[in-house]
């Protein structure tokens, strides 16, 4: 059993809660490759993980496991013949749903901190029982990474949004544990389906989910798939979601995708964030980087008087404005106008 490295301050309090767990920082280790050996998920608890994040199990995955083909091509694909070669092949996947379940197992009884395991998926069906097998192999929470994308011209706004709420209402049937719901910022109104989605049962919300964007060969005709890991900026169109959603839900709220720095962990809890999943840093700068992240948390707010996480989540949401559509508008304006070449 590995044991938490903790860097105390009697001035400062870490400790905070996400999805009703508690955590002794907000700092998780988000979805990635990294749980994949039990060393170096034990290094990230080592650095002080307040949770850890396993990466997606597959709906084509279970499916596969289910039906013993890889994929129903005909329910999942229906372009052309060849496009069946985009997915990959059965090797290619880190662990298929029996070893998933497996490695479940094994870093919960390696680490102390919460587990996160998640789905993925873009289909309400039978799939979703998968959801039962992982809370009884131990997961304190499941994150329902919802990936997809609306490319069928007769599916309307409505229809893509019922089709999530059906898959959370379906997870949270018999679940005992806290669901939290990953999205993409592609809705036309996100702050009512977050409504919505806290309706159907959802605990919480990642915001958000990262399209990895494809590529064009233009000599060989084909398209890339290219891994672009996360910057900085990526982190601004999540403040925005993060400040409007604190202030209108009871919904946890996660940021995924743009935290590297101390300050962007910062500026994240202020705007709401309750936990900061970092991925993208951690690949580049290996698991001894949230020993970084949570010392520069604490130190900037022993400098800066705040005593607790809870003084400082929230602090600059937009709950904190009269009129949040004014204000979002009189800044575009702003912005626009005062721009000089």
């Amino acid at each position: 059993m590995s044991a938490i490295t903790a860097v105390d301050s009697p001035m400062v309090g870490l400790q905070t809660r996400y999805l009703g767990l508690r955590l002794d920082n907000p700092f998780v280790a988000g979805a990635s490759p990294l749980v994949g050996d039990l060393d170096t998920v034990r290094r990230l608890e080592d650095a002080g993980a307040g949770a850890i994040t396993m990466h997606s199990l597959f709906e084509e995955q279970v499916r596969a496991e289910a039906d013993r083909t890889l994929f129903d091509v005909e329910s999942n694909v229906d372009a052309f013949a060849e496009a069946a070669s985009f997915f990959p092949k059965p090797d290619e996947f880190r662990l298929g749903p029996t070893a998933y379940l497996e490695q479940l197992r094994k870093i919960k009884e390696a680490v102390r901190v919460p587990v996160i395991a998640s789905l993925n998926g873009l289909t309400p069906g039978g799939w979703l029982e998968y959801a039962r097998l992982i809370e009884q192999a131990g997961a304190d929470a499941l994150e329902l990474n919802v990936y997809y994308v609306a490319t069928d011209p007769e599916a309307d706004a409505a229809s893509v949004e019922q089709r999530t709420l059906e898959m959370v209402s379906m997870v949270r049937k018999g679940l005992r544990i806290p669901v939290a719901v990953k999205l993409s910022p592609f809705f036309s109104s996100l702050s009512h389906f977050a409504r919505a989605l806290e309706q159907a049962g959802a605990d919480g919300l990642v915001l958000f989910n990262r399209f990895y964007q494809p590529d064009i060969d233009t000599e060989e005709l084909e398209v890339k798939a290219e891994l672009h890991l996360s910057d900085s900026s990526e982190l601004l169109l999540r403040l925005r979601w993060l400040a409007i959603l604190s202030g209108q839900r009871r919904l946890d709220l996660a940021v995924s995708g743009g935290v590297h720095t101390t300050l962007d962990a910062v500026k994240a809890i202020m705007a709401g964030a309750g936990a900061v999943q970092v991925v993208s840093a951690l690949l580049r700068r290996g698991p001894g980087h949230l020993r970084t992240l949570r010392v520069g948390l604490e130190s900037w707010m022993a400098e800066h008087g705040y005593e607790r996480i809870e003084d400082l989540r929230g602090c600059m949401n937009l709950a904190r404005c009269p009129d949040p559509a004014a204000f979002e508008r009189g800044n575009y304006m702003r912005i626009l106008q005062s721009w000089k070449p």
